[in-house]
């Protein structure tokens, strides 16, 4: 006979190295998220005040760079492409990592990221395109929706102050990484017009020397960053947008740890490059392409146009619904039980959550509506308020259980032994039982020292009390 399987937590625990990777990614993102908004806001700011309008678009669209290679692009360009090529690259070890050493690794536990991340993106593309149809709108922007910012979503956690149990926090990081990877394929297959097959294969070759140079176990930065570059401009000059060279490279690293190794060359490089990404390229995309008019009449246009319309619900309803169906559709077919801690009320909050597209979105924006530059800038304006909506509605929903967040996390925290290791981490272990011991005999130690300092303050000043009583006139 065989034992009876046991039912699969969704949302369980996790492992402690999966614990503490997921811990430095997201406070790195976390401060990409809030450098993020900042830029956001003063790219609205530069571009809505009348005295500085001017000098935006005029900076946007400074055009620099080798014009011999086909390279003398707009700072925007620059940004879109070349700056983003590092998001990507990073987002491709995420991709990697997930796939060897992650959650992705379980074709059981991938099962519920993967599911979700598809459905928070099909049906935000079917809530645009039913919307566009029934409103003779353009069919155009259907994949605007379908991406998922975790640096914004991670900022707005950051500013409104909720904890997470870490659990939600990887489910909420996978589903971004399997988000980001679809939106790569739909820029890929659905954004590339025309091919310069000799320039992609140039890109091809390029790919396969730096793949060479890693499994021949070649090391430095003055070999990778230049072959890069080239890689970069190759596959740009194809016609296939320069960005997937950056996933290209980023997969190809190696993220799995050999023995005597601490850290894997993909971890290392990443946790290099991240800081880069979140810090500096990302942000300088949102200040670059965020900067679009608000006024009331173009937020009104919003809500009254179909193709701005069907981002905003597509953003909002769409990716609420997909990502809760898909958990809720995985979990009970696969039998895996939500953790005894969560509700679904909680999946529903993180699934609203999701529903803030920033980064990719403006980028598939562009990429839809190009040549319509006033569409391009209302779809713009659509993401930022679907992305605004989702938001709130996620600090509200978030803000219902943060209490039982806070306790959540503070019992994850909990260290009671000082060994650096969560206790949850150590309960089997008979040694941790030990040092605790230990602990609290020190505790009850110092506690029995005070109690019988203060019964001896207080009998000594009874007894000086009673003396002095003695000497007084009757």
């Amino acid at each position: 006979m065989t034992a009876p399987r046991t039912p699969r937590k969704a949302f369980g625990r996790l492992s402690l190295p999966e614990r503490t990777y997921l811990a430095d990614a997201l406070r790195t993102e976390t401060v990409g998220g809030v450098l993020l908004l900042v830029a956001a806001i003063a790219a609205l700011v530069w571009a809505n005040i009348p005295a500085l309008h001017d000098s935006y678009e005029s900076v946007s669209h400074f055009h620099f760079g080798p014009a011999a290679l086909g390279l003398n692009l707009s700072v925007a360009h620059w940004a879109a492409d070349g700056l983003l090529a590092v998001f990507f690259f990073v987002a491709g070890i995420e991709l990697k990592r997930e796939l060897v050493a992650g959650d992705l690794k379980d074709p059981r536990a991938a099962a519920l990221p993967v599911v979700a991340a598809l459905c928070g993106m099909v049906v935000p593309a079917v809530v645009y395109t039913v919307t566009n149809t029934a409103g003779g709108g353009s069919l155009s922007g259907w994949a605007v929706p379908t991406a998922t910012d975790i640096a914004f979503a991670l900022a707005v956690l950051a500013v409104i102050g909720t904890s997470l149990p870490s659990a939600l926090r990887a489910f909420l990081l996978t589903l971004a990484v399997v988000d980001d990877l679809f939106a790569i394929l739909i820029i890929a297959v659905f954004f590339t017009d025309s091919l310069n097959f000799a320039a992609l294969g140039g890109a091809v070759v390029g790919l396969v020397v730096f793949w060479l140079l890693l499994r021949k176990g070649v090391r430095g930065w003055y070999v990778y960053v230049p072959l890069g570059l080239v890689i970069w401009a190759l596959m740009y000059n194809s016609g296939v947008h320069a960005t997937i060279a950056g996933v290209a490279m980023g997969l190809m690293l190696r993220c799995h740890r050999r023995e005597g190794e601490d850290h894997s060359p993909g971890e290392r490089i990443e946790h290099l490059v991240r800081p880069l990404s979140a810090g500096l390229a990302v942000p300088l995309f949102a200040l670059f392409s965020a900067g679009v008019a608000i006024s009331g009449g173009a937020l009104a246009d919003v809500f009254t146009k179909p193709e701005t319309l069907g981002v905003v619900l597509g953003l909002v309803v769409g990716k609420t619904l997909g990502i809760f169906g898909g958990t809720w559709l995985t979990s009970r077919f696969t039998r895996a039980s939500l953790s005894d801690d969560l509700q679904w009320a909680d999946v529903f909050a993180v699934a609203t959550l999701a529903g803030i597209g920033f980064t990719v979105s403006l980028l598939i924006g562009e990429l839809a509506f190009e040549g319509d530059a006033a569409m391009t800038d209302q779809v713009k304006a659509s993401v930022l308020t679907g992305s605004l909506v989702a938001a709130a509605l996620a600090t509200v929903l978030l803000k219902i259980r943060n209490a039982k967040y806070r306790g959540m996390v503070a019992e994850e925290e909990r260290d009671d032994d000082l060994s650096g290791v969560p206790d949850i981490y150590e309960e089997d272990d008979p040694a941790y039982h030990l040092r605790v011991a230990a602990v609290y005999e020190r505790k009850a130690a110092e506690h029995r020292r005070i109690a019988e300092e203060m019964e001896s303050a207080r009998l000594a000043e009874v007894a000086g009390g009673a003396g002095d009583e003695d000497d007084r006139p009757a």
